[in-house]
This record gives structure tokens, sequence and C-alpha cells, in this order.
């Protein structure tokens, strides 16, 4: 099932990855070409297939399949919707192509976090992608997708290979992570709780902080983030990602003596957020925003963690 802003002809479709409503897949159209940004894993190919078919379309109107970055939540069905779209480019930022045509070090990194079974489960088969079929916008690049303009500006501090994609028909965002999370259980009428994501290996707090401005800068009117979906800005939400960040270096700098340092921050952080989404959300209950920051909290700690032990300059 698909859902859209009237008008946009932007469609919004599950993943189905771990629950429903954790991560989103978006398909662009125009006229009958299809963009698909971000893929979900491989055992999402079948919604989008799926979605497709209900919009009276099928793979091979499929132009492009565009990733935000390539953590595999957004890019772990990139190989086999590729199979299925014989006639489409991958676009994916210049620091995350290699990793695509060759996924083997992506592979193993989640394979080791963990383990074998649980990767199949998760993610399924991730194959190599020729690299003559893909596409590496620079910073500010624009390119023409069936007359619609979407143009790729780098965004990094989530992740150094995250870019995010201007459609400037809607003066709309596809923000992958860098305008972090907002997952439709924790909103409330027009408003929504907006969360930083600061999973390992590249966060960078500075790098962050310029990103979020440098997409808050095209003025957008409606960002679509992989969690989950559209949000309409406000200079409250924005603030917001920005406090956030600096709390979450604060407590960083905190816990860093500790020797339960990461579990200290991990607990620490959990908290933060829930509180900060019930101060915000008053119609929200604890446990369900207990419920969803958890695992988002652990992982932002392990990030944060990693920042202050080997990237912090």
């Amino acid at each position: 099932m698909k859902e859209y802003i009237p008008g946009s002809e932007i469609f919004t479709i599950d993943a189905l990855y771990h629950q429903p409503e954790l991560v989103s897949i978006h398909l662009l159209r125009s006229h009958d070409r299809i963009a698909v940004i971000d893929t979900g894993t491989t055992h999402s190919v079948t919604q989008i297939q799926t979605a497709l078919s209900e919009l009276g379309l099928n793979f091979s109107h499929v132009d492009y399949v565009i990733l935000t970055h390539i953590h595999l939540d957004h890019a772990g069905g990139a190989s086999a919707l590729m199979a299925s779209c014989e006639n489409a480019k991958l676009i994916v930022h210049p620091k995350g192509a290699k990793h695509m045509v060759n996924p083997q070090k992506l592979i193993d990194g989640t394979i080791a976090v963990y383990g074998k079974e649980v990767f199949a489960k998760l993610y399924g088969e991730i194959l190599p992608i020729d690299a003559g079929r893909i596409i590496e916008p620079i910073d500010g690049e624009t390119l023409d997708f069936s007359g619609r303009a979407l143009t790729f500006i780098d965004t990094p501090g989530h992740a150094n290979h995250h870019h995010c994609i201007i459609d400037a028909q809607t003066n709309s965002v596809f923000t992958g992570d860098t305008l972090g999370v907002a997952y439709r259980a924790l909103r409330s009428n027009d408003k929504a709780f907006i969360a930083p994501t600061t999973t390992p290996v590249q966060f960078d707090p500075t790098a962050l902080h310029a990103s979020i401005d440098k997409v808050m800068s095209y003025q957008p009117e409606w960002l679509y983030l992989t969690h989950y979906s559209a949000v309409k800005p406000s200079a409250q939400n924005i603030a917001g990602l920005h406090e956030q960040i600096d709390d979450f270096v604060m407590m960083t700098q905190q816990c860093s003596e500790q020797a339960n340092f990461e579990e200290l921050l991990t607990e620490q952080v959990t908290n933060y957020l829930v509180q900060r989404c019930l101060n915000e959300l008053p119609s929200i209950e604890e446990k369900v925003a207990r419920s969803w920051l958890k695992m988002d909290a652990k992982l932002n700690a392990q990030g944060l963690a990693f920042w202050w032990q080997y990237r912090r300059t």
C-alpha cells in the first residue's frame, strides 16, 4: 500500500524492515517514469513491485535507483532491485559507489555485528553492481529525471557518503538520515518529534550541523525522511535538532571518564530522547516513546562513543 501527498507524485511505501513504519522507500514519478529513492533491503523489493503495479507500472518503468547513503537499511536492496530494473541506473554518493561495486566490506562489517544468520534474515543476498550502471553526482549537480530536476547536495555528518536530493517540482528534500528520524508513532496532529541519528562510524557533529543548515537554506516545504516519510519542517524542529546534537556531545564528554562509558551513555541518551519527546508531545505515552526510541538511542550512543574515542579532533 502506497501513501502520498496529493499532487506531489511522490509515493511512500513501507520497506517492512524490522517492523512497519520504521523504514520508508519513496517512489518519485514523472510521466510514466519512476525514480526509487532508498531501497530498504532485498526483502523490500516485492513491496516496490506491488506499489509499481498499483500505479499501473512495472520494473521496466524505473529509470533511477537513488541512494541517500549506503547504510544497509537504505541500500541493502539496491543490487536485487537493479537486477529487476534492467534499464535503471544507480545514483550514489561518490564516496559510496565503490561499496556498491564491491559490497564485501559492507557485508563483512554487518555480519561482524549481527552474525551470518541474522544478516541473512535482515538483508538477504547483496551482490556487486556493474560500475557501468552507476552515476556519481558531485555536490550541487542537477540531473534531469524525465523533465523533473533533481539536485544532489553533499551532506556529511551522519555518514561521509551521504547526499540529500532536492526535488525542485515540489520544493521537497529527500533527507535520508541527515535531518534525523521522525516516526509516525511519535507525531501528534501536525507536530512531529525529530531526533538526530549519530550512528557509527562516521558521526561528525560539526559537519552534521552544517549539513542541516545547508538543506534548510533551500527552504524546503517538505522533508522526506527515510525514517519515516514526509514531515513539514518548522523552526522549532530544526532548532531542536541542533540543540540535541550539542546535548549529545555534552553527554558524551560527561560519560567519557566512566568505566562503563558506552552503557552509561546509552542510558542517558535513551532517557534524554524519551523525556524530550514527551515534553514536545504530551499526548504520547512514555512506553510508546521508549519503545520507538530505544534502538536509535543505543545506536546513537555507539556512534557518539566511537566518535569520541577515534574520530574527535
